[in-house]
C-alpha cells in the first residue's frame, strides 16, 4: 500500500507544479504581473507573437483610430525580418515587451537558453534604434505564458518584470472575429490584462484578420461603457 500511497502523492505534486507553470494569475513561482483584477476601470490590451505582415499594420490602424496605447511583446527574430514594422509601433507610442528571440517552451529550456533567447531577442531592437525600457519597465512574457521558478528569477536578474494576463482571448488558432470578441467580454472586469496575438510564432504572414476586427469592437465596445486603454507600464503605475 505503501509505494501506491507515494506514486499518488509524486502524481499529486507534479500535477500541482505543472498547472502552476502555465497558469495565467499564478504567483507561486514568483512575482508576475497580471494587471489589477476587479480594481477599477483600466485595461491593458497586449499582443504577442508580432512584428506581423500585414496584421500588425492592420491593427496599429485600428489602435490609432480609437487613439488607443497597446504592448505588443515581440518575436527577436521576426524583428530582424521587419524592423520597419517595429519603427511604426514604437513611433506610434506602444510599449513593447520582451517574448523571446525564438519561442521556445521555457518550461524545458535551460538556464543559459533562457538568458540567451532574452539577450537575442533584445539585441535585435537595440540593433534598429529600440529599447525594450519603457519608463524604467523592461518587460517580458514566456512563450505559451509556461515557466518554472528559474524563469522568472532570471527574467527578473536580468531587470525584467514578467507579465502574463487575466483575460485570453483563444485568437492564436484558427476562430473568427465573434468568439474572440465573446472570449473578451466573458472574461473583462476592469483592471484586466488582456491577451491576444497580432502574429504567429511559426512564421511572418500568420492570418490574425479575427483579432483586428475584434480589437476594434473590443475598444468601441468598452470605451463606450466608460473604461479606458492603457499600456502595461502605465497600469503598472496605476497599482503602484
Amino acid at each position: 500500500m505503501l509505494p501506491l500511497v507515494i506514486g499518488a502523492t509524486a502524481l499529486g505534486a507534479a500535477s500541482f507544479a505543472g498547472y502552476h507553470s502555465m497558469a495565467w494569475r499564478s504567483q507561486l513561482y514568483g512575482r508576475t504581473f497580471v494587471g489589477i483584477p476587479g480594481q477599477g476601470r483600466k485595461l491593458a490590451l497586449t499582443y504577442d507573437d508580432g512584428p506581423n505582415d500585414p496584421d500588425t499594420l492592420l491593427l496599429l490602424d485600428v489602435l490609432a483610430r480609437h487613439n488607443v496605447k497597446a504592448t505588443f511583446f515581440l518575436i527577436g527574430k521576426f524583428v530582424e525580418q521587419r524592423p520597419d514594422i517595429v519603427h511604426k509601433i514604437a513611433d506610434a507610442g506602444h510599449a513593447i515587451g520582451n517574448h523571446t528571440y525564438s519561442h521556445p517552451n521555457l518550461l524545458f529550456s535551460p538556464d543559459a537558453e533562457l538568458r540567451k533567447q532574452l539577450a537575442s531577442c533584445a539585441n535585435a531592437l537595440e540593433k534598429i534604434g529600440h529599447s525594450l525600457s519603457s519608463d524604467g519597465t523592461r518587460l517580458f512574457r514566456p512563450p505559451w505564458g509556461a515557466r518554472r521558478p528559474a524563469t522568472l528569477r532570471i527574467a527578473r536578474e536580468l531587470g525584467y518584470t514578467p507579465v502574463m494576463w487575466t483575460v485570453t482571448c483563444y485568437d492564436w488558432k484558427k476562430t473568427t472575429a465573434d468568439r474572440v470578441e465573446r472570449h473578451a467580454l466573458n472574461q473583462i472586469i476592469g483592471g484586466d490584462v488582456i491577451l491576444m496575438h497580432d502574429g504567429g510564432y511559426h512564421q511572418m504572414g500568420t492570418d490574425r484578420r479575427h483579432t483586428v476586427e475584434a480589437t476594434d469592437r473590443i475598444i468601441g465596445k468598452y470605451k463606450a461603457e466608460g473604461f479606458e486603454f492603457v499600456t502595461v507600464p502605465e497600469m503598472m503605475k496605476s497599482k503602484a
